[in-house]
């Protein structure tokens, strides 16, 4: 409202400086007549008044016989011949023709429609998953197949995906940087099985979830997706090695202290990052288990570990004083 109080403002300044009223006045006669000068202004402002009213009708009439003009070219170009389109796109370039026989709008034949396949079209959509992603897909719905390697020209696809104990072996391998020989054990405190277990806890309680990295967390997550509304709480992962396996000995004391190291300073830096995206954080704590001795039963594995979730929020001591 007040974006179209100026704007009708301006308008009747413009129609009042078009007519010859002038509304600056004379300081030195402003100082001595105040009751002539109030009247002269009340009169200006009538009359700019009166003007933009007179402006507006004016646009509106000109708009009318612009519509009906257009009105008029549209009827006479169905008038026109057949081999020929006319196109009226504004008032400047009256018109252009489109024939069937110009090469912009060439037509092919019907039996060269009906030989086209949708082989001869590449298709240009990817999708990109995270290793996480994946994995659920591939064991948790099968949904998804994942071969050894990216099929090339010329080669044969295999026979047969890629197992789930297999392709859990290979992620845990890639969730290190450089990647984890092949050869190498599985460990239960891997960070994709320390991950993966925080994905697929909070996916099965019906949460959309991303990768956090852009806000410095682990993951986000969202009540119905990006597309819908913007992430909700913001999630940091940290393993933790309440078992009796890992304090039995003081080289896996030392081992677990390392692991779970986090310093006050980190801990501020990422509170105060949620709090400026308007996020609450979520330090999710996931219980490791003792190393298990087969990776044949996935399910089993996985049902050892257990999650721990806490909400921390920033404590700001002038507005939260009760």
């Amino acid at each position: 409202m007040e974006k179209l109080a100026i704007e009708e403002r301006l308008k009747a300044e413009a129609a009042a400086r078009k007519s010859g009223v002038s509304e600056s006045l004379d300081h030195d006669a402003q100082s001595t007549t105040d009751d002539t000068t109030n009247a002269t202004a009340a009169a200006t402002e009538k009359f700019s008044l009166k003007k933009a009213r007179e402006a507006r009708a004016l646009e509106a009439r000109q708009a009318r016989e612009l519509a009906a003009q257009n009105a008029a070219a549209g009827e006479q170009n169905q008038t026109e011949t057949s081999n020929g389109k006319s196109v009226r796109f504004s008032p400047i370039v009256q018109k252009k023709e489109f024939l069937s026989t110009s090469p912009s709008s060439p037509k092919l034949p019907d039996s060269v429609v009906d030989s086209l396949d949708a082989d001869d079209f590449p298709n240009e959509e990817h999708l990109q998953l995270s290793n996480e992603e994946a994995f659920f897909l591939a064991y948790s719905l099968g949904a998804l197949q994942i071969y050894d390697a990216p099929l090339k020209s010329g080669e044969v696809q295999a026979t047969s995906p890629t197992t789930t104990s297999a392709l859990l072996q290979q992620f845990c391998n890639h969730s290190f940087q450089p990647a984890r020989d092949s050869s190498a054990s599985l460990q239960p405190d891997d960070p994709f099985m320390i991950s993966y277990t925080v994905y697929h806890h909070f996916r099965s309680l019906g949460w959309v979830i991303r990768s956090g990295v852009k806000f410095g967390t682990d993951y986000l997550l969202y009540n119905r997706g990006p597309v819908f509304s913007h992430a909700e709480f913001a999630v940091i992962v940290i393993p933790s090695y309440s078992h009796p396996y890992w304090s039995e000995t003081e080289e896996r004391r030392n081992y677990t202290a390392e692991k779970q190291a986090r310093s006050w300073w980190w801990l501020h830096c990422v509170s105060r990052v949620q709090a400026q995206v308007l996020k609450s954080l979520v330090v999710c704590y996931v219980e490791v288990p003792p190393p298990a001795a087969s990776l044949d039963d996935i399910g089993a594995l996985f049902g050892q570990y257990k999650v721990r979730e806490f909400l921390i929020k920033r404590w700001i001591p002038n507005r939260t004083r009760d």
